[in-house]
């Protein structure tokens, strides 16, 4: 009986169980989260490799002409490993990790979960999912109050593929955020998308700036994109600390050299 046990326990049927219940489901990125992780034996003993926590959202990247959605891991966490989960036992430790800067903000179509997993050779890997909302970065939350304070609004806010500036972050995807400009730059700007790279030291924005077409000219600029600006610009953790204010002016100054 105990083999047969086995042999469904390596399915996954009788097997252990893991349970990630964090102490909160709302968190910034950047934040240390906190939980318990419970364990449930299954039927049989079974030797634990590894129990660890992915940090988890989508993408969307286009094939083929068609935009799909691509799962994606933002960050790996060590909770425990090597020990052997006995039969009907239940066992609960405490974890903490801290979520990465560059985690993704869940507006628009962002989710962000925790995977967590127990790692147990020739045998299916028992996983619990456990959705948070994430709310920005302080230093990006500074970014959107000035951009707010200068009229622009939100439209859009998606993960999208991106190997080429995802890269900075080690990722394969960026979250750009798309704002509506305010009625100061209406006849001058399409729209504006930002991307946002924190770090412990500041921040770095691409910001990309759409200008409306003028003219004849204006027509073939925007055909053949030639009508969008890319524009880096960093401020470092002191400039954020001057407060919003300081930072709606650059970012104007900014805007501006590009319309």
């Amino acid at each position: 009986m105990s083999m047969f046990k086995r042999m469904l326990a390596s399915a996954g049927i009788g097997a252990a169980k893991v349970d990630l219940m964090l102490h909160q489901d709302f968190v910034n990125a950047g934040d240390t989260i906190s939980g318990t992780v419970q364990i449930q034996g299954g039927r049989v003993d079974q030797e634990v490799d590894d129990v660890y926590a992915f940090v988890k959202t989508r993408y969307l990247k286009e094939l083929n002409d068609k935009k799909m959605e691509v799962e994606a891991t933002v960050s790996k966490f060590l909770l425990a490993s090597k020990f052997k989960v006995v039969a009907e036992q239940v066992y609960e430790f405490p974890v903490s990790f801290q979520l990465p800067a560059i985690t993704p903000v869940t507006l628009g179509r962002s989710p962000v979960w925790i995977q967590t997993g127990l790692d147990i050779k020739e045998a299916i890997d028992p996983k619990d999912q456990d959705y948070l909302q994430v709310g920005p970065h302080p230093y990006c939350a500074v970014i959107l109050d000035a951009m707010n304070q200068l009229g622009f609004r939100i439209r859009e806010v998606t993960c999208e593929y991106s190997p080429r500036y995802g890269r900075i972050n080690g990722l394969d995807f960026v979250q750009e955020f798309e704002f509506v400009p305010p009625s100061q730059f209406r006849n001058q700007l399409d729209e504006l998308e930002i991307v946002f790279f924190p770090n412990e030291d500041g921040i770095e924005l691409l910001l990309q700036i759409d200008r409306k077409a003028r003219g004849l000219a204006g027509l073939f600029a925007d055909a053949l994109d030639t009508d969008e600006s890319f524009v880096k610009i960093r401020f470092d953790h002191n400039q954020l600390a001057y407060g919003v204010d300081y930072v709606a002016d650059q970012l104007l100054a900014t805007i501006r050299k590009y319309v």
